[in-house]
C-alpha cells in the first residue's frame, strides 16, 4: 500500500458519501459538513468556490476540485448569491438561519437539488473517516485544488455520473471504487505539475534507489527491516542509501518506517475486534508490549488511550451511515 492506496483504504471500509446535485440558478450552498476530503466534479454548467477570506475559484464543465477540511467554504452559482441552505456534519441540511430547508431536496435516487434537469449538476463524494495513514497526504494537500478539464483526458466523470443514480446490487462497492478511481487520477495529475509542490516522500516514489526502497516499507511494514536489508534489496550500500532517503524523504529510512507502522497500527486499532497483539503483529511488533513502547513514544499516548480517544469523538454509526 502506498501513500495514496493509504488516504483510501480507511475511508473506503467506511462508505464515502456519494451525491449528484441538480441545480437552477439561483443557488448557493454553504459547506460546514468539516469532511476531511471531498471531491467535486462538474459535469454541467459552472459554479464558484468562495472562502471566507475572499479566495474565489470558478469551477467549469469537466474540472474537478478536491477539497481538504475541515474550513467552511460556499459553493454557489454566482460569488453574489445569498447562501439557501448549509451542510453540516452528518450531512445535515437547514437554512441559514437554522430553519427546516424547502426549495432544496431529494429528486430521486442519491440526487438532491432545485431541479430534476438542473443547468448545472455535480458529482460530489465526501470521505467523512479521516485516518492516521492519510494524514501525510492530506497535509500535502492545499485546502482547494483544481484540475481542470483541459489537463486531463479521463472517462472516469461520465461513468461516475451515469453510475450514480443507480441502484442495483452492490451498488455502494462500484460508486467507492469509482470514487476512489477519480480521486487518485486527479491527485496524480496535480502532483505531476512542477508548480503544485509535490512532497519530498512522494517525488522519492519515482527515485531508482529511494523508490523501490519506499515501496518495500509500505507493502510489506511487518518485515524485520533494517536500513542494511533495504540497502541490500535496492542494490546500494547502507551509506548510500540512508543519504539519498534523508535528502528526498526528509528523514532517516528507519525513522519512515517507524511513522509508517504507528500510523498504520492508529487505524488498525479502530476496528472492530482489534486487540494490541492482533495490530502489533501486522505492523512488525513482535508483542503488544513493544507496539505500545513505541506508540506512546511516537504519538503521546497509549494505544488504549488512542482507541478510546476516537471512539468518545466519533460520530454515532446511524449518523455515519445516513450520511
Amino acid at each position: 500500500m502506498d501513500a495514496v492506496a493509504g488516504l483510501l483504504d480507511g475511508p473506503r471500509a467506511r462508505e464515502a458519501f456519494l451525491l449528484r446535485a441538480s441545480l437552477d440558478p439561483p443557488w448557493s450552498l454553504r459547506i460546514e459538513d468539516e469532511a476531511p476530503l471531498t471531491v467535486v466534479a462538474v459535469v454541467r454548467g459552472a459554479a464558484s468556490v468562495l472562502y471566507d477570506d475572499g479566495e474565489t475559484t470558478r469551477l467549469e464543465p469537466g474540472d474537478v476540485a478536491v477539497f481538504r477540511g475541515p474550513d467552511p467554504y460556499t459553493v454557489a452559482d454566482d460569488p453574489q448569491t445569498a447562501p439557501q441552505a448549509v451542510i453540516l456534519p452528518g450531512q445535515r441540511c437547514a437554512t441559514p438561519d437554522g430553519r427546516e430547508l424547502t426549495g432544496l431536496g431529494e429528486l430521486g435516487v442519491r440526487s438532491w437539488g432545485n431541479a430534476a434537469h438542473g443547468a448545472t449538476v455535480m458529482l460530489i463524494g465526501s470521505y467523512h473517516v479521516d485516518g492516521e495513514v492519510s494524514g501525510r497526504l492530506l497535509r500535502a494537500l492545499p485546502r482547494l485544488l483544481v484540475v481542470r478539464a483541459a489537463d486531463w483526458d479521463s472517462p472516469l466523470i461520465p461513468l461516475l455520473a451515469d453510475e450514480i443514480v443507480k441502484d442495483d446490487p452492490g451498488q455502494e462497492a462500484v460508486l467507492d471504487r469509482l470514487l476512489d478511481l477519480l480521486l487518485i487520477a486527479v491527485l496524480r495529475t496535480w502532483f505531476a505539475r512542477p508548480s503544485a509542490g509535490a512532497p519530498g516522500w512522494y517525488r522519492a516514489h519515482a527515485d531508482p534507489v529511494v523508490g523501490p526502497a519506499l515501496r518495500l516499507i509500505h507493502h510489506n511494514p511487518a518485515h524485520p527491516w533494517t536500513i542494511a536489508a533495504l540497502a541490500h534489496e535496492v542494490g546500494v550500500s547502507r551509506a548510500a542509501l540512508a543519504r539519498r532517503f534523508h535528502a528526498l524523504v526528509g528523514e532517516p529510512p528507519m525513522s519512515f518506517l517507524t511513522e509508517w507502522r504507528i500510523a498504520l497500527a492508529a487505524d488498525l486499532l479502530l476496528e472492530p475486534g482489534a486487540t494490541i497483539g492482533s495490530v502489533a503483529h501486522q505492523v512488525g511488533y513482535g508483542s503488544p508490549f513493544a507496539l505500545s513502547t513505541a506508540f506512546k513514544r511516537t504519538r503521546g499516548i497509549s494505544p488504549q488511550q488512542h482507541r478510546s480517544t476516537h471512539r468518545a469523538t466519533a460520530p454515532p454509526a446511524a449518523e455515519r451511515s445516513s450520511a
